[in-house]
């Protein structure tokens, strides 16, 4: 089953969002108590299908239209076409002005995005109840009367956002270019799946308006599309709105079912390509497979599971056990509309030969051969069904997606229960049927991506792909004249032209919540929500990379991952095994300031899976084995971030603001050569002296009573024994009194990482929120300032933000994009610019916008048990009152347009910042020496400063 994330926050590409198919031996309890979504579908006269499910747990509704246009539908040399079209949807249209869907969406409190993948593309919204007749003008507007508002300077600045993503996404990130080279290797020339769907860069910048409309005449009728109302409704006031606005609205175009188009090769074929931002050799293998929802598919699903998912697999055995050339093989099945494909990719170990790996996996596929598959296997892949069912479907927004993609894909928006149906069939014949039909002894496509310089490492008899690289050349504006005339409006039946009426916004209801100090000084948090049998939890022990010994840094990172692999009871495998089998997750991992273990599970599990996360933090297995496997893993990940420009700015920028001697100054995961060095006995260590019920604090959310919950911990109480843990405190030099520009080199770059900011103040601090709310106009939304200039006005990126960060130790303020590479200078400018020029003030508009966004958006903010865990972390870690959000919302009601000026005033100074840009210093360093900044620095990746001479054209 496909679904799309919910947590986007501006247009974007999806090249497919899949969440794990449901799973399931549960999967007969669904069926029998009925857990299916309820819905009601129906047709409009124009065709376009209708769904309405109700949801009155939360005072919220979310809209999302799907259209069954996807890149599968373009041509050849107009590819990118369905992307692209999904960000010029975002524009305006006749009746709503140049970017206004997101500032309207967001100023009654609601949330908005879109998504494009293969084989579709969905708009969405999620509003207070009271603004559902808001959303359904703007969605009928751009669909029925937006075509006469796209004009030639509208279209070019998306071409720019468009290719910027491009960069950010593919361009600037190792092996970015993987599925370029397999899609074009596996299917034949033509195919829809030939090409990806970000386009090629050519064909985005070829494209012309007419191009944009023809697209959309062909596709974006209401006869090709399928919107969604789930949440706070009435039906038959829904059904009116429906009618009113989207009725009118005349059929397109027919658009014809698409053929499956399943490929098979003839031979098979090996490639290879220079990464210019890998540091380890990664190889893929994939093969033809078959569509989505046939019966091969899913047992294709369960081979891909078998092969590589857990301690047991045949490729965890065989390439990080036994040959440690990997750290985490992954196999996977991709079933999507039309065709499918197999694939194997394995990110090896710094310095492996590709050649090793291969023959590793044919070994591992001779022991899975050999070995069979087993009906415990089965089982296991199943265990998790309910659980993700449950966590599908946590928001109105998952379920509006859930209910869009079925009907779009099978006509049936209540496919869930034979989807679960076509799960539960799967057997172990089926696994080794599918494997030998689709896998063993067939051709396949190979790809060789290693770090430049190290072709000795691609597999043997591979040719060179053919991947295009795109050249920095000098920034040249296109000037587009803007259109003098008019937009031509659309007849309508209806006024269109003025926004409806949006009543008042639901009242805040902050759930009711309990804390309970425990005997052995555990806090303890919690929400009872009963309206999915599901719970949520987190135990969170303070300390983590601040109690590192910097001269070994990273013990807390390693500590939080050895916890995981075994107890003393129970092999890796095992433990592994019986988290599986009760459809659980819990997770262990290290932040700057605390070790976290998370989890999730089904209410009638809970006690069971606190039981093993009991025996995870308090019987450690000390595993030699996978101790090794885990240092290797660390550092194998280390290597590969020194070439990522996007972590090789986190830790500059960290470095530069904190100093030396702060841990934030260096990540978590800590350095190559101090991962080395950290011994058993280090972790053993820092476990006897840090970990302790007195500096921790468990939060729990879901179908679960105090009293339950309270006794699931019974264990943790008795046999956790507090001991004093005393949290280091560091000092943070926050004298900064000049901009300083400082540069890291990456050659080649394509997009600039740029970081602005300095040390501002703590989230314990009076003042943190009212600094947040005063940032909100300037870059906390995608309506900031700097979002609107660099993005929406200049094209030069796909998104720009600042923002406040913070703890109990002071955080940053801090103005951050990935710039196309020949604006960088420019981009800067802008920054300090705007930044400087905020400090005289907003107008009160502005200031309206910001409250009405910030205060009505809290109608969505108790919807899952994740946002309500979110707020337990943070009620604890601050020790806030239980009214906190309450009084948050005085603060921006409260605020001034005096007060606004001041915070402003106070914490954003320009003229004292740290000017951090990653990019090609070849091209782009020399610049900024005539920009008036206090000092120009060329750094290292370390932060230390280097020589004008080690930058060559």
């Amino acid at each position: 089953m496909r679904f799309l994330t919910a947590a986007l926050v501006m247009p974007l590409l999806i090249t497919t969002y899949s969440c794990e198919k449901l799973r399931g031996n549960e999967a007969e309890a669904i069926q029998e108590q009925g857990l299916s979504i309820e819905f009601e579908k129906y047709e409009l006269d124009n065709g376009l299908n209708v769904v309405l499910h109700q949801d009155k747990s939360d005072p919220i509704v979310s809209v999302a239209i799907q259209y069954g246009v996807g890149s599968n539908r373009e041509k050849k040399g107009r590819t990118g076409f369905a992307h692209l079209f999904e960000h010029m949807l975002f524009q305006e249209s006749e009746n709503v002005p140049q970017d206004q869907f997101f500032k309207k969406i967001q100023d009654v409190g609601g949330t908005l995005n879109g998504g494009t993948w293969q084989d579709g593309t969905i708009y969405y919204e999620v509003v207070p109840k009271n603004a559902l007749e808001m959303v359904m003008w703007l969605e009928s507007d751009r669909m029925g009367y937006f075509i006469n508002t796209v004009t030639a300077s509208a279209f070019a600045n998306q071409q720019e956002v468009v290719q910027n993503e491009k960069r950010q996404r593919v361009d600037n990130n190792p092996y970015g270019h993987t599925g370029w080279v397999i899609d074009k290797n596996l299917f034949p020339d033509g195919h829809p799946y030939s090409w990806q769907v970000i386009g090629e860069l050519e064909d985005l910048q070829n494209a012309t308006v007419d191009d944009v409309k023809e697209f959309y005449d062909k596709f974006y009728g209401p006869n090709n599309a399928t919107l969604v109302i789930a949440g706070d409704f009435e039906k038959d006031e829904a059904k009116a709105l429906v009618e009113k606005y989207f009725g009118e609205i005349k059929k397109r175009q027919e658009v014809a079912p698409l053929e499956v188009q399943n490929v098979q090769l003839q031979e098979s074929k090996r490639l290879f390509h220079e990464d210019n931002f890998a540091t380890a050799p990664q190889l893929n293998m994939v093969w033809p497979a078959v569509e989505q929802y046939t019966k091969d598919a899913y047992a294709l699903d369960f081979l891909g599971e078998i092969l590589s998912d857990g301690k047991e697999a045949p490729l965890y055995e065989v390439l990080v056990k036994e040959k440690e050339l990997a750290s985490q093989p992954r196999a996977f099945n991709s079933a999507d509309q039309i065709a499918g494909k197999f694939r194997i990719m394995v990110t090896a170990n710094s310095g492996v030969d590709l050649d090793q790996v291969e023959a590793g996996i044919k070994e591992a596929f001779a022991r899975f051969e050999k070995e069979g598959v087993t009906e415990k296997d089965i089982e296991r892949i199943k265990a998790g069904l309910e659980t993700d069912f449950y966590n599908g479907i946590s928001s109105v927004l998952g379920k509006s997606f859930q209910l869009a993609q079925y009907d779009v894909f099978t006509g049936d928006p209540g496919y869930i229960e034979k989807d679960i149906e076509n799960i539960k069939k799967v057997t172990k014949e089926d696994v080794m049927r599918v494997y030998n039909e689709y896998i063993k002894n067939k051709p396949y496509v190979m790809t060789s991506f290693v770090p430049k310089g190290q072709l000795e490492l691609i597999t043997e008899n591979s040719e060179k792909a053919e991947v295009v690289e795109e050249k920095i050349t000098e920034n040249v504006q296109t000037e587009v004249a803007e259109a003098t005339q008019p937009v031509q409006k659309t007849p309508s039946k209806i006024d269109r032209s003025t926004q409806p009426e949006v009543g008042e916004t639901p009242s805040l209801n902050v759930p009711s919540s309990w804390n309970v100090n425990l005997e052995n000084q555990l806090e303890v948090y919690g929400i009872e929500q009963t309206e999915l049998p599901l719970v949520n939890f987190s135990l969170v022990i303070e300390g983590g990379h601040l109690l590192d010994d910097l001269s070994k840094n990273g013990v807390a990172n390693l500590m939080s991952d050895m916890l995981m692999e075994g107890t003393a009871n129970k092999t890796p495998a095992e433990l592994e095994e019986a988290i599986d089998m009760l459809g659980a997750n819990i997770n262990m991992y290290t932040t700057n300031e605390s070790i976290v273990i998370r989890g999730n599970t089904l209410k009638r599990n809970f006690k069971k899976t606190m039981d093993l996360v009991q025996e995870i933090l308090l019987q450690p297995r000390w595993d030699e084995e996978e101790f090794a496997r885990v240092k290797t893993s660390t550092i194998n990940s280390i290597k590969r971030n020194e070439a990522n420009p996007n972590v090789i700015a986190n830790n500059v920028y960290n470095k530069l603001l904190y100093g030396e001697n702060h841990p934030f100054a260096h990540p978590t995961l800590g350095t190559e050569a101090s991962v080395e060095a950290i011994s058993m006995e280090d972790l053993k260590k820092f476990y006897q002296k840090n970990f302790s019920p007195s500096v921790s604090r468990f939060h729990v959310v879901g179908d679960v009573t105090q009293a339950q919950a309270l006794s699931a911990l019974e264990g943790i109480e008795k046999n956790w024994m507090a001991k004093e843990v005393k949290i280091p405190e560091f000092e943070i030099v926050t004298n900064r009194d000049k901009a300083s520009l400082y540069f890291v080199d990456v050659p080649g770059a394509k997009q600039s990482v740029i970081n602005i900011g300095y040390i501002a103040l703590p989230r314990t601090s009076k003042e943190f929120f009212p600094a947040e709310v005063m940032n909100y106009k300037l870059g906390g939304s995608f309506s900031g300032n700097v979002n609107l200039i660099l993005r929406e006005e200049k094209g030069y990126t796909y998104g720009a933000r600042s923002g406040f960060s913070g703890s109990k130790i002071p955080g940053t303020f801090t103005a951050s994009s990935s710039v196309r590479t020949n604006t960088t200078g420019e981009s800067v400018g802008i920054f300090r610019d705007e930044i400087a020029e905020y400090k005289d003030g907003i107008s009160q508009d502005d200031l309206e916008f910001t409250k009405n966004a910030l205060i009505k958006s809290n109608a969505r903010r108790f919807e899952t048990q994740g946002s309500l865990l979110g707020m337990l972390q943070e009620m604890s870690a601050y020790d806030l009152p239980v009214d906190y959000i309450e009084k948050e919302e005085q603060i921006i009601r409260n605020m001034t347009l005096e007060q606004h000026q001041e915070l402003a005033q106070k914490y954003l100074d320009e003229s004292k910042m740290a000017y951090l840009v990653v990019g090609d210093a070849a091209t782009q360093f020399d610049q900024f020496k005539e920009m008036g900044f206090d000092e120009v620095k060329l750094i290292d990746k370390q932060g230390e400063e280097v020589e004008l001479q080690a930058v060559k054209p």
